[in-house]
Order: structure tokens, then C-alpha cells, then sequence
């Protein structure tokens, strides 16, 4: 018996990004990123780009921790750059400008490839031929072009050298993975949860021949996850002690403060552009005609301060401890900011009330897709860090039952699934070229 084909499988998330090799045995290995502290899997999908004489380009870039690292120690002259996987399939992005060169989208993808290779040391030191890259069900945007996304994709991913570029759903590489504890045939829906999308698909699941075929079901997809539900406690606990919701003197008539200020908080990497804009100045003149004016110059000390990932880190740790607890303390110090509270875990669900009825609607119709009621389900597997959510998992209990719910290697079990495939003898059962993509649903 012939060993399988080497595969690199790369889970390209907004948030993170997961590379797994397959070993000489057929097994799947996570690439580990040591340094700063830390031996991870998970790779920040974030760049930065710093101006650099010393260097032959002028800049200097890097990617994941080390980006953010490097934004952290020089916020004025770092540009930073994160969650740029929202752009992959935007007609209206074409290009942006970085320290005086264009960047296209597949510029930005490469130079974060290249990093990310680097960073992972002699484990990629020599690629494989054959690369399986995650895609979404359903890219993020208002009017998404799925085959403008993978083109992009191909140009990145062949700068890298690989000669055989696929693709597959995130979820259906989720499931592969997830199929291998199948003691039987089963009908599955996997749910996949990541930073800017949530993905469903519902897959039927057979042994055939010594081989594991697949039958495709339904697929559904939402531009609402992890992202989503950050802001919402932003939005809540946040902007109104920086001053969201009060009003300023304009001669003889109160208005309210600009809501658009507050927006940037939808991303931390936003608030230093949101400094930079003209608009800091009018923020700063508000501070003397604010009715509240403590408030908006807490606004300004976060924004001189460049505090928001300090935000965000204050964020992510309520979210989690809300996972395991009824109720958590949120605490956040920038400065002379002090924002401290108490949150139940019943409040924040109502926070995030829009975007679980968004997520249950496309559970809805994926399982319209496959024309089955929650009966025809055998497995339901949830995958992606929102999975640990109590809300979201309740959504999946209340309709298919506990007993059917399995989980496990929650951030590992896309990148681990793509180079798994690599093994089967018939590939298009799974993946896709850039030529085939066409819209999900």
C-alpha cells in the first residue's frame, strides 16, 4: 500500500489561522509557532508593517503575535492590520496603500503566508506540493464573490510555490475530522463557529470499501460569530462610559454625540485610523461642550492611550468567564479609565439576541436544504471557539438533544480535517479548485 500524498491543510480564520501536516503514517500534526512567551497552534491572522531604513524594502512586516507585538511597542508608525480575510471576496476592495506601496488583498495574504512560514521554522522549511486551504460557507460582506475570493486565494497560495491548490468548506473539513469517532454510519451537522462566520453543513456519512463516503446535505451560512458578540459587550459596557448615548451644547440646542465615533469599536485595530482622522480633532473640541464632559475626554485617553487591545484582551476574558459562570466582573483600566461591572450571563445573552436568531435562521436553513427535521439528525458536532458560548450550545440542546452533541478540539479540527483529506482516493468528493467556486446555497 502506497503512502498518501503529503497535504499542508490551512484554516485561514479572521481570527486565527490553523496549519496541520499529515505525517508519513496518514496522521495529522499541528504546526506549533513558538516564541514570545508562548508554543502555539493557532496563528494570529493579523500583519504589521513598520517603516525600516535598515531594511533592503523600507519596511518591515510581520504577522500573528509578533504583529501585534510590534504595534503594541510603536502604535504611531506600526500600521496594523487584522481580520483582512472580511476583504477576501469584496469587489469594492481592490487595493490599499501601506507606507507609500499598493497592497491587494492577495499581497496581504502572501506577505502573511510568508511570515507565517517563517515564524513556524524547519517544520515548513520544505511545503509540500498539494496545499488544502478551509473557505467559508458564505464569505462575510454585503455582496460576496466567492470565485473572486479563491482567485485571490490562488495568486497567494502560489507565490508559496505549491503546485496543487484545493479548497474545501470549513464545516465538511470540520466533519472529516469528526467522522473518524463514527462507530456507524450517521447523518451529521456540524457546526462551525469562527471570529466573522458561522457554517453549517449537514453531511451523511458512510462506510463503503474500506473507505468513508460522503453525501453532502445542506450548507448555510451567517456573517455573525465570535466578532460579533465582542462588540455587543463593547457596545454595552463601554462606549457608554466614553460617552455614547449623551449629548453636547451647540450654541441654544443639545445634541447627541455622534454615534459614528463609537462604530470603530467593532475592531480595536480601528480605534488608531479613528485617532488619526480628522475627526479626532472634532472629539477632542466636544470634551469643553460635552454635558458630560469626563466621559469624552475618557474617550480621548483611550484613543491618545491606544488602549484597545487592552480593550479587547478585557473583553475576550468576561466572555470566557461567562462561559463557566452565571455571572462575571468586567474590568477595564486605561489611564485615568476606570470601567468596571458586573455581568450576568443572562444580561450578556441579551445583549447578543440578534445574533443568535441570525445563527438559529441559518441552522434553519440548512436544515431546509437537507429536508430533514431534527430527527434525521444522528450527530451534531460544534467546532470554533463561540462553541464554548452556554447560548449558542443551548440553541443546538434545545432542538437535536444533548445526547446528540459531541465537540473536541474545537480550534484544531478544520486545519487537522483539510490535510487529512489528502489520504482519500477521490478528492472531489471533498474539495474544489478556484475555476469550480461558485456561490454557497
Amino acid at each position: 500500500m502506497t503512502a498518501p500524498r503529503p497535504t499542508i491543510g490551512v484554516d485561514f480564520g479572521t481570527t486565527n489561522t490553523v496549519v496541520s501536516l499529515t505525517t508519513p503514517q496518514g496522521e495529522a500534526r499541528l504546526v506549533h509557532f513558538p516564541g514570545l512567551g508562548e508554543d502555539r497552534a493557532p496563528f494570529r491572522s493579523a500583519l504589521s508593517f513598520h517603516s525600516d531604513p535598515e531594511v533592503p524594502t523600507g519596511r518591515r512586516i510581520d504577522a500573528g503575535p509578533w504583529a501585534i507585538d510590534a504595534y503594541l511597542d510603536d502604535p504611531g508608525d506600526t500600521r496594523f492590520i487584522q481580520s483582512f480575510k472580511s476583504y477576501s471576496a469584496s469587489p469594492l476592495f481592490t487595493e490599499t496603500t501601506i507606507l507609500g506601496r499598493r497592497y491587494r488583498f492577495e499581497d496581504m495574504l502572501s506577505a502573511f503566508l510568508l511570515q507565517l512560514r517563517a515564524h513556524a521554522g524547519p517544520v515548513l522549511e520544505t511545503l509540500p506540493p498539494r496545499v488544502i486551504v478551509g473557505r467559508p460557507v458564505r464569505f462575510v460582506g454585503a455582496h460576496p464573490d466567492p470565485a473572486l475570493a479563491l482567485t485571490r486565494y490562488e495568486a497567494a497560495f502560489r507565490r508559496l510555490g505549491f503546485e496543487e491548490i484545493l479548497y474545501a468548506y470549513e464545516p465538511v473539513a470540520a466533519a472529516f475530522f469528526f467522522a473518524r469517532r463514527l462507530k456507524a454510519d450517521a447523518t451529521v451537522l456540524v457546526a462551525d463557529f469562527g471570529g466573522g462566520t458561522s457554517d453549517f453543513s449537514i453531511i451523511r456519512f458512510e462506510r463503503r470499501d474500506g473507505g468513508l463516503v460522503s453525501t453532502p446535505l445542506g450548507q448555510a451560512g451567517v456573517g455573525v460569530a465570535g466578532d460579533a458578540f465582542d462588540y455587543r459587550i463593547i457596545d454595552h459596557l463601554v462606549s457608554p462610559a466614553l460617552g455614547k448615548g449623551t449629548g453636547y451644547r451647540d450654541f441654544d440646542n443639545i445634541l447627541p454625540i455622534p454615534i459614528r465615533y463609537y462604530s470603530a469599536f467593532a475592531r480595536w485595530d480601528q480605534l488608531a485610523l479613528l485617532r488619526a482622522s480628522r475627526e479626532m480633532r472634532d472629539i477632542r473640541g466636544l470634551v469643553r461642550k460635552a454635558l458630560e464632559p469626563e466621559k469624552i475626554q475618557g474617550l480621548v485617553e483611550v484613543l491618545d492611550g491606544e488602549h484597545g487591545y487592552g480593550l479587547y484582551q478585557s473583553v475576550s476574558r468576561l466572555k470566557e468567564a461567562l462561559s463557566a459562570s452565571e455571572t462575571a466582573r468586567f474590568s477595564f483600566h486605561a489611564g485615568a479609565v476606570r470601567i468596571e461591572a458586573d455581568v450576568a450571563r443572562s444580561e450578556f445573552e441579551g445583549w447578543i439576541g440578534k445574533e443568535l436568531t441570525a445563527i438559529e435562521g441559518a441552522v434553519d436553513e440548512a436544515m431546509a436544504q437537507a429536508g430533514l427535521t431534527p430527527e434525521g439528525v444522528d450527530k451534531v458536532f460544534l467546532t470554533g471557539g463561540t462553541s464554548f458560548v452556554p447560548a449558542v450550545r443551548r440553541l443546538f440542546v434545545e432542538r437535536f438533544g444533548q445526547a446528540k452533541l459531541d465537540s473536541g478540539a474545537e480550534l484544531e479540527s478544520i486545519a487537522s480535517g483539510l490535510s487529512l483529506m489528502g489520504a482519500e482516493r477521490d478528492l472531489s468528493r471533498w474539495c474544489q479548485t478556484a475555476g469550480a467556486a461558485q456561490p454557497a446555497g
